[in-house]
Parts: C-alpha cells; sequence; structure tokens
C-alpha cells in the first residue's frame, strides 16, 4: 500500500493535504482523508512605497548613527534620494532597497525612469553614491556610481558564500565616503 497525497488549496488560501490509500495495481481504496493544513501558502502583499519608505527612514538612522547629518530634497523629481553631510563634502546619495530573495541573492535595479523615454542609469551627473539596504538584513552596501553607471541589475549574496558575490567589497563600506 502506498500513502498518496494531493494538496488542494482552499479560498483561505490554506492548502489542505488530503491522503488516498492505493493498492498495489493502483486500485484506489477510495478512502481520502483530512490530514490537515500544510502550509498558509498565501504571500502577504507588501507596498513596494511604503517599504522603501521604511528604508528611507532606516538610512536616516544609519546616517545619524554614523555621525552624518542627512537631508531630503523636497519632492522627488532629483535624481538622488539624500544629500549626506559626512563632514568632508556632500554626497548625493541613491537610496535602493530590497527585501525579495531571487536566485539565492537579493536584486536591485540601478535604474530611473525618464518620463516619455523610458529608463535609464545612474551616471556621474546624477548621483555621487548608490547605496542598497537587504532589509531582511539589516545589510548595507555602499557603491560609488562609476562601478554601478552601466549595471542594469545588481545581485547581492550578503548571508551566503558565493563566487559571484562581486559586490561584498561594498558592504558597509561607509569610508568609502568619508565616514568612519
Amino acid at each position: 500500500m502506498w500513502l498518496v497525497y494531493n494538496c488542494k488549496r482552499q479560498n483561505s488560501g490554506f492548502a489542505i493535504a488530503v491522503g488516498w490509500e492505493v493498492g498495489i495495481m493502483g486500485e484506489s481504496i477510495v478512502l481520502p482523508w483530512l490530514t490537515g493544513v500544510i502550509e498558509d501558502v498565501r504571500r502577504p502583499r507588501t507596498n513596494p512605497k511604503m517599504m522603501g519608505e521604511l528604508s528611507e527612514a532606516a538610512f536616516l538612522l544609519k546616517a545619524q548613527s554614523l555621525g552624518c547629518r542627512a537631508s531630503k530634497p523636497w519632492g522627488d523629481s532629483a535624481r538622488y534620494d539624500f544629500i549626506l553631510d559626512s563632514g568632508k563634502r556632500l554626497w548625493r546619495v541613491q537610496l535602493k532597497s530590497t527585501g525579495v530573495l531571487h536566485k539565492r541573492g537579493y536584486e536591485v535595479q540601478p535604474i530611473y525612469g525618464v518620463y516619455g523615454r523610458g529608463k535609464a542609469g545612474y551616471t556621474a551627473d546624477d548621483i555621487d553614491v548608490l547605496v542598497v539596504h537587504i532589509r531582511p538584513l539589516d545589510v548595507w552596501y555602499v557603491l560609488p556610481v562609476e562601478v554601478v553607471a552601466f549595471e542594469k541589475n545588481l545581485r547581492f549574496y550578503p548571508d551566503i558564500e558565493c563566487k559571484c558575490a562581486r559586490w561584498e567589497k561594498y558592504r558597509e563600506a561607509w569610508a568609502r565616503i568619508g565616514i568612519e
């Protein structure tokens, strides 16, 4: 005898496992029984705008804890999110954040939208530094614009050893912008 399980998604979003006993010749004894709730298969929808705002608040806290002052430009038409005063100079900072794991890494796109022309990548004319916040781990990457200027996608592997983790040298690299 084998036990065969079939998961059925219910309207509540929970998966129910139903089992049958099956004989050697594949004949069903048609005796289904409820084995219980497997897991909640619903994925809570997060509001990306709200998640970005939470990362902006976390950045303000991080900057303050490092002894810097951060200012937010009025409106959202500037290509940078913050002006960071490190004491030595002012930095135009673009903040990107992610909380979604994709192929064992966290991805962000260092691009912005241009009205009527699609997407464009950041250049030194736009920003000085790209700061990436990995929300679930509260990990920060500080990348000079020169290293991301022609990239369309950045993938970070903060919690695993990986041969392709090319951005790890920028992890918590606040010293690159004069913050000790």
